[in-house]
């Protein structure tokens, strides 16, 4: 709150400020003096320097103030995150320091070449060699970043290395459901007539396929640190995002494209609670595409943990096909029970 208040008060001394300058200028005109422009004009030339003085201090004081809240002094989540993260910082850089040095010589121009009684403006309409140095440099600067980062886009959404879990996750209005393939560690197969089947099967999974039988459906990701994990991304209604911050990845869902991305976790939640110092930390999914009335709750929660934490947590989903057909399950273990006790009974 301290801060908001010193932001709006420096806003408020620069209104003031300018609206006195108006003032003085209109009255000056009102009383017809000749001095008049050049008079605002040098007024004008020393607010533009003083707004780079006090513009160059905001940045660095926004900095000091801001930067520790976001998620960079975590470090990535992710060993690709960091190379997204030293990507993110060499652009930042390289933009900073062109940033820093335009704005400097802009207004250091319009303070040093005010209008004065004895200058004269030099007329300089045209450089080849000029434009084609600020125009090549940019072009060939921006290309070595794009393809270096396209690079790394092929690689994430590429094939992921063969010891890669497969998770499944489908987005819809709104929320998120997880999908992991059973013992066979084969997904069974989708079908989109099956969408808002009475049967509860909400996914669309095609149960007539044998290796649909042991997929486990989950609302909650869990994951092992340390070892690759590949996404599956669907979405049922409207095109969503799987924003996940921490991890330094992104990715649309399409209704009807399957989008892929695959990264490595390398903290356990209990090791980013201890590095965030906040006993509450959980890893969070995101929906970073508006997506409706309802986007501002689309929440998910990964849980890193150990591969024996996971393993065990695995083992103790039960497959989605039971809990579906579980009344059917019943009536054919009964019917088969009955079959046993009868010849049993006559036996007997």
């Amino acid at each position: 709150m301290k801060e908001f208040f010193i932001v709006a008060i420096s806003i408020i001394i620069f209104i003031v400020i300018f609206q006195v300058s108006k003032a003085t200028e209109y009255l000056s005109i009102l009383k017809g003096e000749e001095t008049t422009r050049k008079q605002t004009n040098k007024l004008n030339a020393s607010l533009l320097f003083g707004f780079l003085i006090l513009g160059l201090i905001g940045v660095w004081y926004c900095n000091h103030l801001y930067y520790p809240k976001t998620l960079f002094p975590q470090g990535s989540a992710s060993v690709e995150g960091e190379t997204i993260d030293k990507m993110m910082m060499v652009t930042i850089i390289i933009t900073g320091i062109v940033f820093f040095i335009t704005q400097i010589i802009l207004f250091w121009f319009s303070y040093r070449y005010q209008e004065k009684e004895r200058r004269k403006a030099f007329y300089y309409p045209h450089n080849s060699t000029l434009e084609l140095i600020w125009t090549t440099v940019p072009a060939i600067t921006l290309t070595i970043l794009v393809v270096i980062g396209l690079r790394f886009w092929f690689k994430i959404t590429g094939d992921p290395p063969k010891e890669a879990i497969m998770v499944e996750i489908t987005g819809h209005q709104f929320g998120w459901d997880v999908r992991y393939p059973g013992k066979d560690g084969v997904f069974g197969k989708k079908n989109f007539k099956l969408y808002n089947n009475p049967s509860g099967n909400t996914l669309a999974v095609d149960f007539d396929d044998p290796a649909s039988h042991d997929d486990i459906r989950s609302t909650e990701m869990h994951l092992p640190v340390g070892v690759p994990v590949k996404l599956i991304i669907h979405s049922q209604d409207v095109i969503h995002n799987v924003g996940l911050p921490h991890f330094r990845m992104k990715m649309d869902a399409v209704p009807g494209i399957p989008t892929t991305l695959w990264f490595t976790p390398k903290y356990t939640t209990a090791e980013m609670k201890e590095r965030t110092g906040n006993p509450n930390f959980v890893y969070e999914i995101s929906c970073d595409q508006m997506c409706g009335k309802g986007h501002f709750s689309m929440r998910g929660v990964i849980v890193v943990e150990s591969d024996i934490k996971y393993k065990t947590w695995l083992s103790l989903q039960s497959p989605e096909y039971k809990t579906i057909f579980k009344s059917e399950t019943a009536d054919s273990t009964t019917a088969t029970a009955d079959s046993i006790k009868t010849p049993l009974a006559k036996a007997n």
